[in-house]
């Protein structure tokens, strides 16, 4: 798999991911493809080191935002090259929807997701300003113009968050203002060919199982502007006897998450060599019981 991830990836982004610079790399129509093929690298590592099978031990495969294409690509409905190809275009695409300033986002912290939602109402004035990610644990991120999104912030502090803070991105992903970025996947994806997944996606805009292809493709394009229902999606799998779930690819993050949101439930991350041997005991007791 990593001499299909670097011929999807092409010579010049292959070369970025290699040896940078950092700068090139944290472009997010580099950076998309980049995190899809250190997902899919991941992945082939437990396939070969651990026995792990999507197909076999995979009840449900999710990603949040970009991460549902490389869950795509995992389960067989998307190809390699197509998924790279996707995510370069997404990543350009996104980050040509609104100029450079323009947009922002925020974290509200201690807030629950009805909460922020009423913050991000109230805060936009006439201005965009939506709830963008709900990842659980009490963390809802907020996107739209930077104006409204600036008010969030104060609005949130008022209404007893924990901490209200601007994140470091170039664009107001999933709100509103990404319309222009959903045009233009909806032409992509008019031309990729979407098989039916080995396991059943947990799609982030409807945090329910899809595995039709049309409903896949159509919920990709909703997810451009839609909000990111993580928290949902972790309680649907674990409503469906999910216990295990595997973090495949760069960070620990989800696995927290998953911790908070589903009572019981163990996240596993899978990223680096070191991580192999405890996937490797999570999928023998899978197996055995």
């Amino acid at each position: 798999m990593f001499e299909e991830v670097d011929a999807a990836l092409g010579e010049k982004l292959t070369d970025i991911i290699w040896n940078g610079p950092a700068e090139a790399l944290q472009l997010t129509e580099n950076a998309q493809p980049a995190l899809m093929a250190v997902s899919l690298a991941s992945l082939r590592a437990l396939e070969t080191e651990a026995g792990f099978s999507v197909r076999r031990d995979a009840a449900f495969v999710a990603g949040h935002s970009l991460g549902e294409y490389s869950a795509l690509a995992a389960a067989g409905s998307l190809n390699i090259s197509d998924t790279a190809r996707l995510l370069r275009i997404r990543g350009l695409a996104m980050q040509k929807a609104v100029p450079v300033g323009v947009g922002a986002m925020a974290a509200l912290l201690g807030l629950d997701f009805e909460a922020a939602v009423a913050v991000a109402n109230e805060a936009a004035q006439g201005q965009v300003c939506q709830a963008a990610n709900d990842n659980g644990g009490g963390q809802v991120v907020v996107s739209g113009d930077k104006a409204a999104v600036e008010r969030a912030l104060e609005i949130a502090k008022s209404k007893g968050a924990k901490r209200a803070m601007l994140l470091p991105v170039s664009a107001p992903f999933h709100c509103r203002l990404m319309q222009p970025a959903a045009e233009v996947m909806a032409s992509a994806l008019a031309n990729v060919t979407i098989r039916q997944p080995a396991s059943p996606l947990v799609a982030n805009v409807v945090a329910s199982s899809i595995s039709d292809p049309d409903e896949i493709r159509r919920r990709l394009i909703e997810q451009v502007t839609g909000t990111v229902r993580w928290r949902e999606s972790i309680t649907y799998m674990a409503s469906h006897g999910v216990t295990r779930f595997f973090e495949i690819g760069s960070g620990k993050v989800l696995s927290g998450l998953v911790k908070r949101i589903a009572e019981g439930a163990v996240g596993i991350a899978v990223g680096g060599p070191n991580d192999l041997a405890a996937a490797r005991d999570a999928l023998a007791a899978m197996q055995s019981a």
